[in-house]
């Protein structure tokens, strides 16, 4: 299914339990490649997906930047600029949730665990979980963005249930735009994964 999104273009899957199992973490690696606009999103059934009496408490660690541009090989490393995006793009994330009335926000920021300092948790093999754990989080989420060219980038989530470090969404999408509009794919992609209203089943 392709669901125009502006300028960009999402399309969306879902899979059963052992999709997920295989792909893992390793969707944030491997997402796509230049040229080709591919979306995955993988959403597991979860006690944490039913309906809530009382909001679900979520730590939303800051937004990571994958730079494999042309441009980020010259720079070898975030700019100032870059880093003041990427809190534009974590602090959007965070509101929203917020604001669905869905999620109550756990404080993440005083954490000191090497994978948040070196903003490496999406390689980190589920630490994120453990972590939110530790902070009275009941979910962690997860995210990143992968700009593949100036105006062309990845917004990826992964969205995890800190009790049974199971992975209960995960998704990706393409957009087109300046990293100016890096929040705005960021706002779209929660939107329509996390705070997608759950499938019915078929009766």
């Amino acid at each position: 299914m392709s669901i125009p999104i502006g300028r960009a273009a999402m399309h969306v899957s879902t899979d059963a339990k052992g999709t997920m199992r295989r792909f893992g973490n390793r969707v944030f690696a491997t997402i796509g490649s230049l040229g080709i606009v591919v979306v995955l999103t993988v959403a597991m059934p979860s006690s944490s997906l039913r309906a809530q009496t009382t909001p679900v408490k979520i730590a939303v660690f800051e937004f990571e930047l994958e730079d494999v541009s042309a441009a980020g090989a010259l720079w070898n490393g975030e700019t100032a600029g870059d880093l003041e995006k990427m809190q534009a793009v974590t602090g959007e994330a965070r509101r929203v949730l917020e604001q669905s009335g869905r999620y109550r926000l756990v404080d993440a920021g005083g954490v000191d665990d090497e994978p948040v300092r070196k903003r490496s948790l999406r390689n980190c093999d589920g630490c994120d979980a453990r972590i939110a754990l530790k902070l009275g989080a009941e979910q962690s989420l997860v995210g990143v963005v992968r700009r593949v060219a100036q105006t062309e980038y990845y917004v990826s989530i992964r969205v995890t249930d800190t009790a049974t470090g199971e992975v209960i969404n995960q998704s990706s999408a393409f957009y087109t735009g300046s990293d100016d509009a890096w929040k705005s794919g960021a706002r779209s992609l929660i939107r329509r994964s996390v705070l997608a209203p759950p499938a019915k089943n078929p009766q």
